[in-house]
């Protein structure tokens, strides 16, 4: 294999865990993980309720937090193609969540979506979302009538188990 082919290999294993980091990170309910995958002039359009720069797309994020006692994205296909410090790339994910009802209940917010997004190396070496593009294939509300672990964010139990930098709240580390 010649370097430009493991370069290759090596950026896409990178952006492949960018885009894990941003389910960690809503799931997780760690805004500063989440802040750290976009580039400065980044945009996130979220269909139909949010459309505009990243760092907005953020602070809506945060604001609807204590509202969704649970969030969980499910990554499923991740085809990607990388051309020097750019890249693109089409997720496949399911996005479950548990939301307040307009009746004071809670609902589950089900849907199947697609991130199609544009990628940069950033001058740290890192990739970063430049562009998110996120289209609902399939929503489904009703009733939620379930139990588990909701609402954990900082208490999750992964930050006591899994020692490893990767898995720490906030900005990546070096």
């Amino acid at each position: 294999m010649d370097a430009s082919a493991l370069q290759t290999l090596l950026d896409k294993d990178a952006i492949r865990e960018l885009v894990l980091l941003y389910s960690r990170a809503v799931d997780r309910q760690d805004v500063a993980l989440l802040r750290d995958l976009y580039t400065a002039d980044a945009t996130d359009t979220h269909g139909d309720s949010f459309d505009g720069p990243a760092d907005a797309y953020c602070n809506f994020i945060e604001k609807s937090l204590p509202y969704m006692p649970y969030s969980g994205h499910h990554v499923c296909n991740h085809l990607v193609s990388v051309d020097g410090d750019s890249g693109n790339g089409e997720v496949y994910a399911l996005a479950y969540h548990v939301i307040p009802g307009s009746d004071g209940t809670r609902q589950e917010d089900f849907m199947a979506v697609r991130y199609i997004d544009n990628y940069r190396r950033c001058e740290d070496g890192r990739w970063r979302f430049a562009k998110r593009v996120v289209t609902y294939d399939l929503k489904i509300r009703r009733p939620f009538e379930g139990a588990g672990l909701l609402g954990l964010g900082s208490a999750d139990p992964s930050y006591a188990e899994l020692d490893q930098p990767l898995f720490a709240r906030g900005e990546r580390s070096a």
